[in-house]
């Protein structure tokens, strides 16, 4: 579970103080709001362009991503447009991959159009512009209709304002979830208690809303976003200090199951140029089969395995496809579980494949040395208990073809597909 918290009502911190802050509480991410405040227009501001690249490297070190850069005006406004170019520029200098947005606007086809305009905006510059359910769109049928109207999640999605939809327009978990789906890309949250038919901030866990209704939905859609706290010293006068607010936040919300079935917390390397699966150098108790649909579930369009000389290269999705094929044919052939299945191959695609449909099946792979001669391979093959070959042509000065003819000469009259009896 990737949890974060707004920057918003924190105006007395400077970036340093949030990040330090964010880090203490052991989050995932900082989200920016308000980027046209006095904190980020000095020349100090993580957004300023010329600094964004080290403010970059520093979140990195620290484990700190910006997961959106929330607008504070409603984008039907006239005075919005000076506002959201900011954003999207303090987006773009942060790698986040999203800029917020919210309105009260009931006229639809003016939201239509000015999302239309902002859309070309963040297109061009690979963001994804989020609608939150807030105000007039708090009521999640308008707005999945209006997202409808693009159709184009990648682009266009949800932000969830889960105490919004719960206090304000009184939906519950399932029927948000049903009417927005894969829309939801963001999640606010922040608990409350109803005093005198109004909604009042409280500490997580300590209010009315549906925690545990709220993770479940998110559950059933897979959701692999962050949640990210809402929050106002003002809301709770009692506790004013950022650390124990965010601290108290995180240890709730651990005590939940994450939202991404079947994914696991991903491990950095050192440069933070990529992600490990598994921690390096510990044991896991996993099958080969486990370990590659492991793999093709985190990085499916990745590049798993690839032989420039020979033209063959697969993502990881791609190669999983090739070894459940080829698994199926060696079924077909009558390999099943405990079978002896020899592979006599230099290091070409053919070798890994057959290694993996093997594993696949439960087979017993049986490596032949590739500089062996026809009484090695013989004995080989007879103590083995081969009971399917895979090979090449040969390999230096062994000719694999004419070691197994001469071994097993009733090859040479017997047809494809037909049963094969060698004495």
């Amino acid at each position: 579970m990737k949890l974060s918290y707004s920057v918003k009502n924190w105006p007395e911190k400077d970036w340093s103080k949030l990040c330090d802050a964010a880090v203490y509480a052991k989050m995932s991410g900082i989200e920016l709001c308000s980027v046209d405040d006095d904190r980020f227009l000095c020349k100090n501001s993580p957004t300023n362009p010329g600094i964004a690249p080290s403010e970059r490297r520093k979140l990195r070190r620290a484990d700190l991503a910006v997961p959106c850069v929330d607008t504070a005006g409603d984008f039907t406004e006239s005075n919005f447009p000076a506002e959201f170019s900011d954003a999207v520029e303090a987006a773009v200098n942060l790698a986040s991959p999203a800029v917020s947005i919210h309105t009260k606007s009931t006229d639809r086809e003016a939201c239509v159009k000015v999302l239309s305009s902002l859309l070309e905006i963040t297109r061009r510059k690979g963001i994804c512009l989020l609608v939150e359910t807030k105000g007039t769109y708090a009521d999640t049928e308008k707005l999945r209709d209006l997202l409808n109207e693009f159709a184009d999640d990648q682009c266009l999605a949800a932000l969830w304002n889960m105490a919004e939809t719960s206090a304000i327009a009184g939906e519950d978990p399932e029927k948000t979830i049903t009417n927005l789906g894969a829309y939801v890309h963001h999640v606010h949250i922040h608990d409350y208690r109803m005093e005198s038919g109004k909604p009042a901030a409280t500490l997580m866990g300590e209010g009315e809303l549906p925690v545990h209704d709220l993770m479940n939905a998110l559950r059933s859609v897979n959701y692999d976003g962050y949640i990210s706290l809402l929050w106002d010293p003002a809301w709770y006068k009692e506790i004013e200090d950022m650390d124990i607010i965010l601290t108290h936040f995180v240890r709730y919300m651990k005590t939940f199951r994450g939202t991404r079935r079947g994914k696991g917390y991903l491990y950095w390397n050192k440069a933070h140029t990529g992600k490990y699966v598994w921690k390096k150098e510990v044991l896991i108790n996993k099958t080969f089969p486990e370990v590659l649909d492991t793999m093709v579930e985190n990085f499916p369009d990745q590049t798993a395995i690839k032989f420039t000389t020979l033209d063959y290269e697969r993502t990881y999705s791609e190669f999983r496809d090739d070894v459940d094929e080829f698994a199926r044919t060696l079924v077909s052939l009558g390999v099943k579980a405990g079978s002896k299945v020899t592979i006599w191959a230099t290091n070409v695609p053919a070798w890994f494949l057959t290694f993996w449909a093997a594993t696949k099946i439960g087979a017993v792979l049986v490596t032949m040395n590739t500089a062996y001669k026809i009484h090695e391979a013989e004995y080989l093959l007879r103590q083995s208990d081969t009971h399917t070959l895979v090979m090449i042509d040969g390999y230096r000065d062994s000719n694999y073809k004419e070691i197994i003819n001469e071994l097993c000469p009733e090859l040479a009259e017997n047809r494809p597909g037909s049963p094969l009896h060698a004495k």
